[in-house]
């Protein structure tokens, strides 16, 4: 003997309920084989004889209307500024909260998700467990030099940075070149503009800020050492300098990260035709940064942390 499954919710309900209905058992004895309650068979029948099949369809209890709904308006706000800055939900929540607008940031996720405004990142194979220490401002400031992606009028030209890793707050300048006189000059300029004194800084092991993999240091005489001339600076002005581990630029993460956020919203969201305009952009842009909330700051701008 064969049995046919219900190939629908329709055909199986119309089964239970025509065992009734034609007589063939009694409902008591229906409700031994039954697999729910006698509370449901009960409710099937009584929509049968008043609404025959159309009774049995399965019908939502999702609510119509919800009455926590996040306001359309506050909707369109957060896509406004999703795309206009690129900006985490939980940046979005202190954004929208020095507006007046209280929203949780899962919320925000939830609204930016929808709207297919998310990046798919990499799945992260093995997961490290980083200790921060409790850093004061100028304790440690990384400092690295990322390439202007374009030329300008034929010619390549070098940005420097660099962030104080307790308060984000950065620098930013544009040079024709990099050479150890450029980087003297860039950390010149840097402490001159920090508030606080500079204790320490953090590069890495490129040529024109150590020579330890370069220069003597590769003769087989070692004997005849040369000192670069950043390490004469940063001795004459009292700073520690600590390089990173060659091939591992997460060392130097913060400022890494600085290089990712300046692609992605300023160098290909402008364009330059002279290296005056890159200079008076780079200007505006680095102001922006200084006064942006910070998740590593738990809300708080770099600027404001200087003056905590």
């Amino acid at each position: 003997m064969c049995i046919n499954m219900p190939k629908n919710i329709l055909e199986e309900r119309m089964r239970w309920v025509r065992m009734v209905e034609e007589g063939n058992l009694k409902l008591k004895d229906v409700l031994v084989l039954f697999p729910y309650s006698g509370r449901t068979l009960k409710r099937w029948l009584k929509e049968y004889r008043e609404k025959g099949e159309e009774g049995l369809i399965p019908i939502s209890t999702r609510p119509k209307t919800q009455p926590n709904e996040t306001p359309i308006r506050t909707k369109e706000r957060v896509v406004e500024i999703r795309k206009e800055n690129g900006l985490c939900a939980l940046k979005l929540k202190w954004k929208l909260g020095k507006e007046g607008i209280k929203i949780h940031e899962r919320t925000i996720g939830k609204i930016i998700k929808n709207e297919k405004l998310v990046r798919k990142y990499r799945v992260r194979k093995i997961k490290y467990k980083y200790i921060k220490a409790p850093l004061t401002p100028g304790e440690v400031v990384e400092i690295d030099v990322k390439y202007v992606p374009k030329r300008i009028g034929e010619m390549r030209y070098y940005q420097y940075t660099a962030i104080d890793c307790a308060s984000r707050w950065r620098y930013l300048q544009i040079y024709d070149e990099q050479t150890n006189d450029h980087s003297i000059l860039f950390l010149e300029n840097v402490i001159r503009l920090f508030p606080y004194r500079i204790k320490a800084i953090k590069t890495d092991n490129g040529p024109i800020f150590t020579n330890y993999y370069t220069s003597m240091t590769k003769r087989s005489d070692m004997t005849v050492k040369t000192i670069h001339s950043l390490d004469l600076f940063c001795r004459a002005n009292n700073i520690i300098h600590y390089l990173i581990d060659p091939g591992k630029p997460a060392q130097n993460g913060k400022v890494e990260r600085s290089h990712r956020e300046d692609q992605e919203k300023f160098y290909e969201r402008n364009e330059f035709k002279t290296i005056k305009e890159l200079k008076e952009k780079i200007i505006i842009w680095n102001e922006y940064y200084n006064n942006l909330e910070h998740c590593g700051l738990n809300g708080k701008t770099p600027n404001e942390m200087l003056r905590l």
